[in-house]
């Protein structure tokens, strides 16, 4: 029931918050607080609960190893069941999700001030969608959520979003939603294979897994899955809706949007891609991990050459996504290890430099860099902030993307030593596209004359347990590995196990 929970506490929450706007702007604020933190505390005890020496030591016995789960019949007649699971991949992102849903009800605590109850439904159905995509073992649940995620995030954009704010949601829109159509045609195809060898239907995650399909149509089909994710993820060359919904959404949007939502496109790929067609997948392994080495080159070329401070810190998340994508399909522990705690680091690390932009906007009124400059005298604690979080996309030692990125090198060097090699030179570019930023934002003479309040007390509540958990991650970031461990060794088991069936 904690897994229902999680979900149930958003749904319900929403439209309270939405009615309770019609009386006040401050009960839908209060309410979205409540309810992400309440996920939050559930989503640390079921942690809480599955940590220490049982993750630790326990062997899988099963291809799939589940620590909680919550399974009822939904429509009988197609075997689609209202199935819940949790491991440690999915838990960690669980938690990083309610974690950072409160922080954007925090940080968009002033910003909103038009239709606030509505914005916190949208706000809290998008976690949902979130949080159920993440906790989905059947899918035709999965893809549910996957929808479900997408139109109120489109509606956070559009009706709070910035100039121009209907051609970032249409655009966001249209990518999303024709890519999530290709998985629905992919699901459906792998559906009716797997009732014609069985007899059977069923979407259920665990029964799908080594189903039998000619490698001619299995590619095909695992295209259909592959897009959708690359799209969310956002791989080159499907990234280009990501600069304008991240610079035209409100800064929760934006938080939401490169914390959780491009996890999604990563997880999908961890979860379906290679488990389900694990043969189809090793055959584009090699263009994949290319194209992952182009978005991390890519991403940060643009990313040093962008005026709008919204759209750098945007382009970074191609780079970023792009060493993800790059352990992804490595696909050993040194690189799947890696591939989640750069997932983990790029939520916490890009989701407070949003914040801070959003900050910046609500004292300056622009976000053009080149209207910046001298910051650190005027509003310190805010510049020490920008600061701190500019040097942990660059990867610095002690904070989590050092071990992330690290990590994928490592694990990427035996699978392939010149993307490797390549991908190492993203970090030197990220180092001077986070040096720019810092140089033209906050330091320099203040020529604009700017006199600005420095952050208050709920901005402080905000950015520190952002501080603490970026650095918690780079130093010691075992209990996360211990975390994923079963589910890692479980996963590239019954990728090896299916691989096996297959070949014979």
């Amino acid at each position: 029931m904690m897994l229902l929970t999680l979900i149930a506490i958003l749904l319900i929450c929403g439209p309270l918050a939405a009615a309770a706007g019609r009386w006040s702007r401050e009960w839908p604020r209060w309410i979205a607080l409540v309810a992400t933190l309440i996920g939050f505390q559930t989503s640390l005890d079921l942690w809480m609960r599955h940590a220490g020496a049982r993750a630790i030591f326990s062997s899988p016995s099963a291809p799939i190893t589940w620590m909680e789960e919550f399974d009822r019949s939904w429509i009988p007649r197609f075997g689609i069941h209202f199935h819940l699971a949790v491991d440690g991949l999915s838990l960690l992102l669980v938690v990083l999700s309610f974690f950072l849903g409160t922080l954007a009800v925090l940080a968009s605590w002033n910003e909103i001030q038009e239709r606030v109850g509505f914005f916190h439904l949208h706000l809290l159905w998008t976690l949902a969608g979130v949080v159920g995509v993440f906790l989905a073992a059947d899918l035709f649940l999965f893809y549910f959520a996957w929808e479900m995620m997408l139109i109120p995030m489109s509606f956070l954009i559009f009706l709070w979003g910035h100039e121009r704010r209907v051609y970032a949601a249409l655009k966001f829109f249209l990518f999303t939603q024709l890519s999530g159509l290709l998985m629905l045609v992919a699901i459906l195809s792998l559906v009716l294979f797997h009732a014609r060898q069985t007899g059977t239907w069923t979407f259920q995650y665990a029964d799908l897994l080594g189903t039998v399909i000619p490698p001619g149509i299995e590619i095909w089909i695992m295209l259909g899955f592959f897009i959708a994710f690359a799209v969310k993820l956002p791989m080159v060359p499907f990234h280009t809706w990501l600069p304008d919904a991240h610079t035209e959404a409100p800064t929760a949007g934006s938080v939401l949007l490169a914390g959780l939502l491009l996890k999604t496109g990563a997880y999908g790929m961890l979860r379906f891609v290679i488990p389900l067609f694990p043969i189809s997948a090793r055959r584009v392994a090699p263009i994949v991990m290319t194209l992952a080495v182009v978005g991390i080159l890519y991403g940060a070329l643009l990313a040093y050459s962008q005026t709008d401070l919204k759209r750098l810190v945007a382009y970074t998340s191609v780079s970023h996504l792009g060493f993800v994508l790059l352990g992804i399909f490595a696909w050993n522990g040194l690189a799947l290890q890696g591939a989640l705690v750069e997932m983990l680091a790029h939520g916490i690390s890009t989701g407070a430099l949003f914040i801070l932009v959003g900050q910046l906007q609500e004292r300056m009124q622009t976000r053009e860099i080149g209207r910046m400059g001298g910051l650190w005298e005027t509003i310190p604690r805010l510049s020490g902030a920008g600061l701190f979080f500019a040097m942990g996309a660059l990867g610095l030692p002690g904070l989590g993307h050092f071990i992330g990125e690290f990590l994928i090198l490592f694990g990427t060097y035996p699978v392939s030593r010149w993307r490797a090699a390549l991908a190492t030179v993203g970090l030197l570019a990220a180092t001077l596209y986070a040096l720019r930023l810092v140089e033209r934002t906050f330091h320099g003479p203040n020529l604009h004359r700017w006199r600005l309040p420095d952050l208050s007390a709920r901005e402080i509540v905000v950015l520190v347990p952002l501080i603490l958990a970026l650095i918690w991650l780079g130093l010691y970031p075992q209990p996360v590995f211990d975390t994923f461990r079963i589910a890692m060794i479980s996963l590239q088991q019954t990728v090896a196990d299916a691989t096996l069936a297959l070949a014979r």
